[in-house]
């Protein structure tokens, strides 16, 4: 799965950028106080953009 799709996904679910580290991205989603991270790569695997929607409490992708 390409990141930029992931990352259209999570916002479009109420996710926000909470501030870039050096190789990854953290995301919030405010209304549930969930916090996950994002690395910056073009591709990840499916298994990493399902865990990272279970953090963030949105429906996977």
């Amino acid at each position: 799965m390409k990141v930029r799709d992931l990352i259209r996904h999570l916002e479009q679910h109420g996710c926000e950028k909470l501030r870039e580290g050096g190789n990854h991205t953290v995301y919030v989603n405010r209304s549930k106080q969930k916090v996950s991270v994002i690395p910056r790569h073009r591709e990840i695997n499916e298994f990493l953009a399902k865990k990272i929607c279970q953090d963030l409490e949105v429906p996977k992708p």
